[in-house]
């Protein structure tokens, strides 16, 4: 979409009521129907359950400004909605990480590194203190 007409579209739909903006909505998606060049991406379920709600109150002939009212509070519920879920999701990725990493017992360090080993000297051959190697 081009900016400056959106943003020119956007300028002079501030300025009108919310009765008015809501026969833009069906016009809008009336031409949608018919001329859309590609499909609108599927909104979140959130956003569909609040437009659900709007449009069964826009059927039932609730007022403008109540629907305003209405989605306004929809609209910050949703938003307490996304944290709930955002620390869920948050709880949830601690929950794994911390199922998958192996406990140890208290007062256990982590395992030493296995020292490197020496090899086999034959019978009878002079012991060589380990740093020394004797050609």
């Amino acid at each position: 979409m081009n900016t400056f007409l959106r943003d020119r579209i956007l300028r002079k739909l501030e300025s009108l009521p919310d009765e008015r903006l809501y026969q833009i909505l069906d016009y809008a998606e009336f031409l949608e129907s018919k001329y859309a060049e590609r499909q609108t991406p599927a909104p979140g379920i959130f956003t569909r359950f609040a437009e659900t709600v709007e449009d069964q109150l826009r059927a039932g002939r609730v007022s403008a400004s109540a629907i305003s009212q209405t989605m306004n509070l929809m609209n910050q519920a949703m938003g307490v909605l996304n944290g709930v879920a955002a620390a869920g999701k948050s709880v949830a990725s601690d929950i794994v990480s911390a199922a998958r990493t192996p406990e140890r017992p208290a007062g256990e360090s982590p395992a030493a590194p296995a020292p490197a080993a020496v090899p086999p000297q034959p019978p009878g051959a002079p012991i060589t203190p380990p740093g020394e190697h004797r050609s």
